[in-house]
C-alpha cells in the first residue's frame, strides 16, 4: 500500500462520527440509496440503516452501484432490516435522538436544530416520505425549508443538504478526528475493516 493511501485510511477512522447515523425508509431507487451512502462517507458517518418493510422490496437483494458510490460502499457499513420495530430497536440502542425529515413547513427548519448530539436521520421513500409509524417512534420530526412550486426534494439531495448542516456545527465544535480518543475499541475495529491484516501496527 502506497505511504499516501495509508495515510488517507487512518485519517479516514479518525475523522469517523460514531454518533451520527441515517436511516432509509422503502427508499425505491438503489441508486438514491447509493448517492446517500456516498454522502455519508464524506461527512464521516460509518453505518447506515435500511429498512425495507414494503414487500416488493424485500424481495430485492440490495446492492450498490459502484458508479453512483465512487467507492464508498467499502466505508460505510449497510444494515438491512426488514422489520420497523426491529430497525428502530437497534438504532435507539446506538443512538440518542431519532428526528423524521419532512415536508412540512409548519415544523423546525434542520438550521434551528442542535445537530451535534448522538443523532439518527430518517428519510422516505420518493413518493409518500416517513411512514406514520416511523415518526411514531422518532422525538421529533424536522423540515428542509424550500420556497419552490415543487415542495420536495430528490431523496439523496434532501439528504446531503441535512448532512452537510450536521457537519458544519459538528465542525464548529472541533468534533471531527477524536474518535480515537472517544472509543478506541471502535476506532481499532474500523483499522481492522479498512487495512485488514495491516492494521495491526496502527492500532492504538
Amino acid at each position: 500500500m502506497r505511504p499516501e493511501r495509508l495515510q488517507k485510511i487512518l485519517t479516514l477512522a479518525k475523522h469517523r462520527q460514531l454518533d451520527l447515523t441515517v436511516v432509509l425508509e422503502n427508499v425505491h431507487d438503489p441508486h438514491n440509496i447509493s448517492a446517500v451512502m456516498r454522502t455519508c462517507d464524506a461527512v464521516g458517518i460509518c453505518d447506515v440503516y435500511i429498512l425495507n418493510t414494503d414487500p416488493s422490496l424485500q424481495s430485492q437483494r440490495f446492492k450498490p452501484g459502484k458508479r453512483t458510490t465512487s467507492g464508498s460502499r467499502k466505508w460505510v457499513h449497510a444494515h438491512l432490516f426488514k422489520d420497523l420495530e426491529e430497525c428502530f430497536s437497534a438504532v435507539r440502542a446506538r443512538y440518542e435522538r431519532i428526528y423524521t425529515t419532512q415536508v412540512d413547513p409548519k415544523l423546525p427548519s434542520y438550521f434551528d436544530i442542535d445537530l451535534t448530539n448522538s443523532l439518527a436521520l430518517v428519510f422516505g421513500n420518493e413518493h409518500t416520505g416517513v411512514s406514520n409509524e416511523a415518526r411514531s417512534k422518532a422525538d421529533g420530526s424536522i423540515c428542509i425549508p424550500q420556497v419552490g412550486m415543487v415542495h420536495s426534494l430528490n431523496i439523496s439531495v434532501a439528504c446531503a443538504v441535512v448532512l452537510y448542516e450536521v457537519y458544519r456545527q459538528r465542525d464548529a465544535k472541533n468534533m471531527y478526528g477524536l474518535i480515537a480518543d472517544r472509543n478506541r475499541a471502535y476506532y481499532n475495529q474500523l483499522l481492522d475493516d479498512y487495512l485488514g491484516d495491516q492494521a495491526i501496527e496502527f492500532k492504538l
